[in-house]
């Protein structure tokens, strides 16, 4: 097993997409130079033969792996004793094939629109520090159908427990995720592992209540160090205002918990009422909460935990590559 792995890694380290592009290494003299190369067929059929306890296995060992390299090359990770974060993800990935396993019907976005696309649905952590890009922490692939916080709190306290192993502080740990793992569950995870967390809310009747007991003299501009983009929109932002309000998460069961509800809210030009000859009569605000425990002022709560967005491109980059053709 620990050829055939180091083989299939070798593949995708020499451009294989897929499982037919592993031959890259029987090319030329890599027989001669190296032991255990294999034919596409036989890593594929390896691969396949695959259960969850093996999966566990193989992550466990990449976490060591990681480690490891991090020990060998300390610019990896630089300044992970000072403030390290753990971001966490999902994507739905397409599959077209009729009898691919674990292939179903899930919920994504596309252009912005709700819709259901037929495939695969990968999650994923990564760990990263104020000044060091992201690396990945570990990597789930479920069945499409699968929500996005399925497994998340298991996820995070993987990441977490790496990041500490990694030479990160206990409680300079922060956990960053969207609306789809803002529940207890992962928040209470991510705080019985030693770290904080800063995590989107759904909105619902309770959060906007919540939002609606802000006084208007609470809010204040924050200026964002680049722009990002809207969820809503797509559009590119550049600077908004954010308050907060202390918010109970399921209050009076046994999942209650209590935090800051640190609230963003931007123009929304779509809808504002308009003289086109006096320009606004009044504005229209779109709001986007996050739910957190960090100890940082407002501005600063913001700007970091929208700073997730830019992480949710190295997930899409990973998912869309060599990881996409692999046999579930």
């Amino acid at each position: 097993p620990a050829g055939k792995v180091a083989a299939v890694v070798a593949g995708m380290l020499a451009g294989a997409d897929c499982i037919e592009d592993l031959d890259a290494i029987r090319s030329g003299g890599t027989a001669k130079v190296f032991g255990g190369v294999y034919a596409p067929a036989t890593l594929g059929q390896f691969l396949r033969e695959f259960t969850g306890g093996h999966v566990s296995q193989l992550a466990s060992v990449a976490r060591a792996h990681l480690v490891g390299l991090v020990g060998e090359v300390p610019d990896l990770l630089p300044g992970i004793e000072t403030r390290a974060l753990v971001d966490i993800d999902s994507l739905l990935r397409p599959v077209y094939g009729h009898a691919k396993q674990g292939a179903s019907f899930g919920h994504t976005k596309i252009a912005g629109k709700t819709v259901l696309r037929r495939g695969l649905s990968p999650l994923a952590t990564t760990i990263c520090t104020g000044v060091a890009p992201p690396v990945v922490a570990g990597i789930r692939l479920r069945a499409g159908r699968a929500g996005s916080s399925k497994k998340a709190a298991s996820m995070v306290r993987e990441g977490v427990h790496l990041a500490l192993e990694l030479g990160a502080t206990r409680g300079k740990v922060l956990v960053r995720g969207d609306c789809a793992y803002g529940n207890t569950s992962v928040a209470r995870a991510a705080r019985a592992a030693g770290a904080r967390f800063s995590l989107g809310v759904v909105r619902n009747p309770a959060v906007d209540r919540a939002i609606a007991s802000i006084p208007q003299g609470a809010w204040v501009a924050v200026d964002y160090p680049g722009a990002v983009f809207d969820p809503d929109t797509g559009e590119l932002i550049s600077d908004a205002q954010v308050a907060e309000v202390e918010y109970t998460m399921r209050p009076d069961t046994k999942d209650e918990l209590t935090a800051r509800l640190v609230v963003r809210r931007v123009r929304d030009r779509a809808r504002t009422g308009v003289d086109q000859t006096t320009g606004e009569l009044f504005p229209v605000w779109r709001h986007h909460p996050f739910f957190t425990d960090t100890e940082a002022d407002t501005a600063d709560a913001d700007i970091t935990h929208r700073q997730h967005a830019v992480v949710e491109t190295v997930f899409a980059d990973l998912i869309n590559g060599p990881l996409a053709h692999l046999p579930s």
